[in-house]
């Protein structure tokens, strides 16, 4: 018979709208003030901790709507805005430097919606704020990471070429680099060399007597080149770390000469965004020095050669200073598990240039202790002569095993905490920084856009839905109310489908796609009835009018919403920020809109019109 569906169609259309229903409802509870907090790297999250920050919280006669310890955090939800601006400021200063605290919304889904998976939908800073960062780079390592490399290039340099140096090193307190010959002959020769092969540097032959000198200065120029480079490439790794995280439509932007600005808009874990980004570890590698007593050197008799490291668990280990590789060199990094003792370990790749280098440190390293330092630039109490904070690099061993082969370009790090292992892996896949950029300021940011004109473009949006609802139903009568309930679906599976993707973030032009999507479901709508209404003018039964009405409008339809679905790709692909998040809903829309106004119309008009005689059709 016609207009005919069998059952699990009618199944299929139901189930898929209820599960669209399922993942919008957590958009109707809303979102919680709270304060998250977590701990930098293994320092306890337990029952003791909570205990302290609720009670510093009670002490400020703060009110606390609920607390939580999950997945290595403290979650405490207050009542207001203003509350969780103090709370955070007071659970900041309880919990120390060993620990993160951020502001932030959370979800109050309810527990076994959060069970499945749902969650609500994000939305943009323009509707919804965000998390706003102050970062500021230290420039003072970053010259300094210059110096230590132009020094070993000076010396690899001046060894091709046999121009023997007595010594090549930093000038205390300054920027400039001191090389020391034995003779005259081979200073002057080096001096011709050097001004040829390091052009953009100052070469000056400041020789007394017969101490034979040249000094190496960096030009104003090659600072400020310096600068630049630094700020460029900690840009770079910030968004690597924000794409990491998962973030929809950062802005990672660079102000004033020494600052980057990164704003997160709808993020869920801002304590973990505050980690991420603010974290400056990297990794090196040492041979454990195993010739000299180390007693000696903790007494102050650290052989030259070698130096001094903390040992994670405790005590001490002597490394050489001779770096066998260096973070810059890893291009993967992934937390895996050991599969022989279910430990966490780090699994890393690194490039051609650092798999040759790392083969050839361990080639005669085999059966040697290999020491993994994890380094960390922390701010210190101290000023520089600008009055800008000093940092200096805290150095840590977190695991020394015995080299069984030669390593190349794949190799495991263990004697990890879970969290750390993911961190770090994350740090190290989005690459180190060239100089350590530390947040300087936080703050939560309000809807750029203004509240109240949110409000007045959500108005809107409801007014013209209604007004579509009313045209519907006046002009196509029960048509219209089918049209309806299929626009309703369409909305809760477009909510539906963009609060389940990762990272998906709702901007005012994301809404402006719904609702130019609404109105194409209008328009297939539109075509299938007026095409009905044809069928029924040329005297066809109104089952044979709903039949063809379907078949012959469903080709107009499809082409028309794949040379939107087209476009909507493309300006995906080529756009960036607001245009993303405008072809992001116009896609799932278009996807939606077909379901509903062409498959979710058909299962309703057939429930209720079709296999049996009817005389005549309301539309």
């Amino acid at each position: 018979m016609l207009n005919t569906y069998p059952g699990w169609k009618y199944l299929s259309v139901v189930l898929v709208v209820a599960l669209g229903l399922l993942y919008a409802l957590p958009n109707l509870y809303g979102e919680d003030h709270a304060v998250q907090v977590k701990a930098r790297r293994d320092a306890p999250v337990d029952a003791a901790l909570l205990d302290k920050v609720t009670g510093a919280l009670k002490q400020a006669n703060i009110a606390v709507k609920s607390t939580a310890m999950e997945n290595k955090q403290l979650l405490i939800r207050l009542v207001d805005g203003e509350q969780q601006t103090l709370a955070n400021d007071i659970v900041s200063k309880t919990v120390g430097g060993d620990y993160v605290s951020a502001p932030n919304l959370t979800p109050a889904t309810p527990q076994w919606l959060d069970s499945i998976g749902g969650s609500p939908l994000k939305l943009g800073l323009d509707l919804r704020g965000g998390v706003h960062f102050l970062m500021e780079i230290d420039m003072n390592t970053a010259i300094e990471k210059s110096i230590e490399s132009t020094i070993g290039g000076l010396r690899s340099d001046l060894r091709e070429e046999k121009l023997r140096y007595r010594s090549i090193k930093q000038v205390a307190g300054s920027n400039d680099i001191e090389v020391s010959f034995r003779d005259e002959d081979t200073k002057d020769k080096s001096r011709l060399f050097l001004k040829r092969q390091y052009a953009d540097m100052v070469i000056e032959d400041t020789s007394i007597g017969e101490n034979y000198i040249l000094m190496v200065k960096f030009s104003e120029q090659k600072l400020q080149e310096i600068k630049k480079s630094a700020v460029s490439q900690n840009i770079s790794v910030i968004r690597n770390r924000v794409n990491e995280i998962g973030v929809a439509e950062p802005l990672v932007a660079q102000q004033g000469a020494e600052r980057i600005v990164v704003q997160l808009p709808g993020i869920q874990d801002t304590a973990q965004a505050k980690k991420i980004l603010g974290e400056t570890s990297t990794l090196r590698f040492h041979l454990v020095d195993e010739e000299h007593d180390i007693r000696d050197a903790m007494n102050g008799r650290v052989p030259a050669g070698s130096f001094l490291v903390k040992q994670r668990g405790g005590g001490y280990l002597l490394l050489k200073k001779r770096v066998m590789l260096s973070g810059e060199y890893i291009i993967d990094a992934r937390p895996t598990i050991d599969q022989e003792v279910q430990t966490p370990q780090v699994s890393i790749k690194l490039d051609a240039k650092g798999g040759n280098k790392f083969s050839l440190a361990t080639k005669n390293a085999i059966k040697k202790r290999m020491a993994v330092v994890l380094v960390e630039s922390k701010k210190t109490t101290r000023k520089d002569k600008n009055g800008k904070s000093i940092f200096e690099n805290v150095e840590e061993v977190i695991t020394a095993p015995v080299i069984q082969a030669r390593l190349g370009r794949d190799f495991r790090i263990t004697g990890l905490e879970p969290q750390e292992s993911r961190d770090l892996a994350l740090i190290l896949r989005a690459g180190a920084m060239i100089a350590p950029a530390h947040i300087v300021e936080e703050r939560t940011i309000g809807p750029s856009l203004g509240k109240e004109n949110i409000e007045k473009g959500l108005s809107a949006v409801v007014y013209g839905f209604v007004a579509v609802l009313l045209f519907m139903v006046i002009w196509y009568r029960k048509f219209g109310m089918v049209a309806n309930l299929a626009l309703g679906a369409n909305l809760i599976l477009i909510v539906g489908v963009m609060s389940l993707l990762p990272g998906a973030t709702l901007t005012l032009p994301g809404i402006a796609g719904i609702v130019l999507t609404v109105g194409m479901a209008v328009d297939a709508n539109v075509l299938i009835f007026e095409r009905i209404r044809e069928e029924l003018r040329e005297g066809r039964t109104p089952q044979q009018a709903i039949h063809h009405g379907y078949d012959s409008a469903f080709s107009t339809i499809f082409d028309a919403n794949i040379t939107t679905l087209i476009a909507a790709v493309i300006l995906f692909g080529i756009g960036t920020g607001p245009i993303k998040g405008f072809a992001i809903t116009l896609s799932i829309g278009i996807v939606t809109s077909m379901f509903t106004a062409i498959i979710g119309t058909r299962a309703v008009v057939n429930a209720l019109w079709g296999g049996r005689k009817i005389d005549k059709l309301s539309i």
